[in-house]
């Protein structure tokens, strides 16, 4: 399940991908325009930068932006920041696996078999959607998103 940490993160991510070159975004900016706790903002963008994904520049005119185009950064880059794996369960995991200690054997593990299934449908989402592409359908009117 996606946390508010992750839901705020690419709320804030989707309003840095709305502005023109050049152009950065003040945390309580985006903040306010998002309806996110400016404090929680702040740890969220801190570590979006930590791992590369936004830039700052502090002092007079400083802010946020995107350290790379929308076009280069996936949905999936984002939750992963700041949510951790996408798996539901460590031992379905791609990145943080890990076996788990009531298993005999995960070959034939009925839950861990439906659990890859979950995590990869959930990856092929997320994955395959760029950061542009979110903040497109954003603009689209609601009969033409199909959910």
């Amino acid at each position: 399940m996606l946390t508010n940490k992750g839901k705020y993160g690419l709320k804030a991510m989707v309003h840095l991908a709305g502005l023109e070159a050049g152009a950065l975004a003040q945390v309580q900016e985006m903040a306010d325009a998002n309806s996110i706790p400016k404090k929680f903002l702040d740890q969220i963008l801190s570590e979006l930068r930590n791992s590369g994904l936004v830039f700052s520049k502090k002092g007079k005119g400083g802010g946020y932006a995107l350290a790379r185009s929308a076009n280069q950064i996936t949905v999936g880059q984002i939750v992963r920041v700041l949510d951790g794996p996408l798996a539901p369960i460590p031992c379905a995991s791609v990145t943080a696996y890990r076996a788990c200690d009531d298993c005999g054997d995960e070959r034939v593990c009925t839950v861990r078999l439906v659990m890859v299934k979950a995590r990869n449908a959930i990856s092929d989402v997320l994955d395959n959607l760029s950061l542009a592409e979110m903040r497109a359908m954003g603009a689209l009117p609601e009969t033409l998103i199909q959910i």
